[in-house]
């Protein structure tokens, strides 16, 4: 015979043509994974070395291998710098990686986190701490924060069906009706006790600067169970975006899917918003750019996401530092500044589309 066509082959061998594809899609994928990783630990050197006082990078980098504490400088970098740095790596992840979850739960490529509820919430108990409790240390506004994410987060699932396997549409509905009415609370107290309004807009504006360390280590446990959850479901809500139908005809536990991802998105999104204010577009803009990178597939767009967000925020809050010394920018400005841009220019390629 002179050949084979491709029908002559065995139904368990694929075709090169495919083979080769899979191949050349995985290497992009590590390739953008590792640029990713590569790209985080230069911001992180740099936002150890940037600042109101810069330090040079030996000794930034000597803060972190051989600490001096009689030297400044690794002085200021070990207490001030560190902390911040990791919390916006932290704080990133977590944005980037519940935006995804939100938009693949609801199948709607324009959900962020606040779809839920959670930045609505926390900014609500936010006020109640500093006008009943008179706080305004941003640490202490912490377990606030992540309570009042929490019961908005349950607000919504119970309005919008997701204890029974749940509606795009019913969850998108609720979560805008929830986030309404508590902006009004909000809004009603900030206006009527301006002594609460003027420790509340540092907070909601979404920074990053003052959060020690305390700060940080409240935050990361959290975090880190949230990104162990979403991982942990990325086969599930794969299968669930065919449809809640196709999903549970693949043997997926849709009740217990949305439950564990809505678990997932609080712990994630309410922690980052905790300790750094609502910080905007990091969730809604770094899933689309993963996906761009990855495709849909969740096992590779989540860990992708996290990465960029992480990147992202990083990069915003060094360059936040360096746009107007000696003050400084609020991270969440110039991440909102940065990602509109960038968003409104994935969305007019047209690469958003496909969840």
């Amino acid at each position: 015979m002179a050949g084979t066509t491709t029908a002559d082959r065995p139904a368990t061998q694929p075709a090169p043509g495919s083979t080769r594809v899979r191949a050349a899609a995985r290497r992009r994928r590590g390739t953008g994974l590792l640029l990713g990783v590569a790209l985080l630990l230069v911001l992180a050197l740099l936002s150890l070395a940037v600042g109101s006082r810069p330090v040079p990078l030996d000794t930034a980098w000597h803060a972190l291998t051989a600490f001096d504490p009689a030297d400044d400088g690794q002085l200021i970098v070990r207490t001030l710098r560190v902390p911040r740095t990791l919390l916006a790596v932290l704080a990133g992840a977590a944005l980037a990686t519940a935006g995804s979850l939100m938009q693949a739960l609801t199948r709607n490529p324009l959900a962020d986190p606040g779809l839920l509820g959670v930045n609505a919430g926390a900014a609500s108990a936010v006020v109640v701490a500093i006008a009943a409790f008179g706080l305004t240390d941003p640490g202490a506004y912490l377990p606030f924060a992540l309570l009042g994410s929490a019961v908005a987060a349950a607000a919504v699932l119970l309005l919008g069906g997701g204890l029974r396997g749940g509606s795009p549409v019913r969850l998108v509905l609720a979560g805008a009706a929830v986030s309404v009415v508590l902006g009004a609370f909000t809004s009603t107290v900030t206006i009527n006790y301006p002594d609460v309004f003027d420790s509340f807009r540092f907070w909601v504006v979404g920074a990053l600067q003052g959060r020690g360390t305390d700060v940080l280590l409240a935050t990361a446990p959290l975090v880190v169970a949230g990104l162990l959850l979403a991982q942990g479901l990325t086969g599930s809500l794969n299968a669930l975006a065919l449809g809640a139908d196709a999903g549970s005809a693949l043997g997926v536990a849709v009740r217990r899917t949305w439950l564990l991802a809505a678990l997932a998105i609080v712990l994630l999104a309410g922690s980052a918003t905790a300790a750094a204010g609502p910080i905007a577009f990091v969730g809604l803009a770094a899933p689309h750019v993963a996906r761009s990178l990855t495709g849909p597939d969740l096992r590779w767009a989540l860990p992708a996401s996290m990465l960029i967000g992480a990147d992202v925020l990083l990069a915003a809050d060094v360059l936040g530092r360096v746009v107007a010394v000696p003050s400084e920018v609020q991270t969440g400005i110039v991440a909102a500044v940065v990602g509109a841009p960038v968003f409104v220019g994935l969305v007019r390629r047209r690469r958003i589309a496909a969840l």
